[in-house]
């Protein structure tokens, strides 16, 4: 009933809200991509997305439609490995940012490593800008990560608003510096973080340093300040700011998959997951359990 072409086109749509960004992403023409989403659409009988010249946003169809769709592929690419006898192998070194360590990310690393069970998976998690730097370096195969506005490198997994979160009860002063909770260097919401504050004349001052994200967690809930942070990413116990707070727009935020240097031996297997991470792109923005 369900094309998996269509079903592939339609994850990407929803993980980027953009048809230029799926279209892209695929190699499709933009026009193909409408075109399989109305097909999928038709298939079920409901609309999927709201699209008008600004924007593009999943109906409640079209949310429900993404774990069915998420399922449907991964039971189709198991089968496509078992009866061509497909095996992937070698040693992957795999780098995940600080903002994934709540989701669901290690549920799609654990489907990937019983789909793929002769991988060695090497997990890295880091900030960010750490993590490129060390693809750079050749020290590591694959990478999902935040990327600076400059950077058009990688592969779009889905984009999201940058927010000031805090605890519930917090209050600012507006005659004082705002208070600031952060990666260290070269943290890129750190960076954004200064840059919007510095535009707007803000004063600031730093209350907590943290690589850690639970470590900028525990600051935040005790009340010490505020952070940048992803608004589909909030943790639990943290709360975006209202506007009364007055604080710079920080503007939106890309999370993307960049490839190192290809090494023979890692190609393939990085591959694989970069696909699995791109089916399960929407699992990335739920709080695991």
């Amino acid at each position: 009933m369900y094309d998996p072409t269509q079903l592939r086109t339609f994850l990407a749509v929803a993980q980027t809200l953009s048809f230029t960004q799926a279209a892209h992403r695929l190699g499709l023409r933009q026009s193909t991509v409408s075109q399989h989403v109305r097909r999928l659409e038709d298939a079920a009988g409901r609309q999927l997305f709201t699209r008008d010249t600004h924007a593009v946003e999943l109906t409640g169809d079209g949310e429900a439609m993404l774990g069915f769709a998420r399922r449907i592929l991964q039971v189709h690419e198991q089968a496509t490995a078992f009866f061509t006898g497909t095996r992937v192998r070698g040693r992957l070194r795999f780098g995940a940012s600080e903002d994934f360590v709540l989701t669901r990310l290690p549920e799609i690393l654990e489907g990937f490593r019983h789909d793929h069970p002769e991988v060695d998976l090497e997990l890295t998690v880091e900030l960010s800008g750490t993590l490129h730097e060390q693809l750079a370096a050749g020290k590591l195969d694959l990478v999902l990560a935040k990327r600076r506005p400059e950077d058009q490198r990688g592969e779009l997994v889905w984009r999201d608003d940058l927010v000031w979160i805090g605890a519930e009860r917090l209050r600012l002063d507006a005659d004082r510096p705002v208070p600031l909770i952060v990666y260290p260097p070269p943290g890129i919401t750190r960076a954004r973080a200064l840059e919007v504050l510095e535009r707007e004349g803000r004063d600031w001052r730093i209350v907590c340093t943290s690589g850690s994200l639970n470590g900028l967690i525990a600051a935040a809930r005790a009340g010490l300040g505020v952070m940048a942070h992803s608004r589909r990413l909030i943790p639990p116990g943290l709360f975006r700011l209202p506007d009364r707070a007055v604080l710079p727009d920080l503007g939106r935020i890309d999370f993307v998959l960049v490839h190192g240097r290809r090494r023979a031996a890692a190609e393939e297997a990085a591959n694989a997951l970069a696909a699995a991470i791109l089916a399960g792109g929407e699992r990335l923005s739920r709080q695991g359990g």
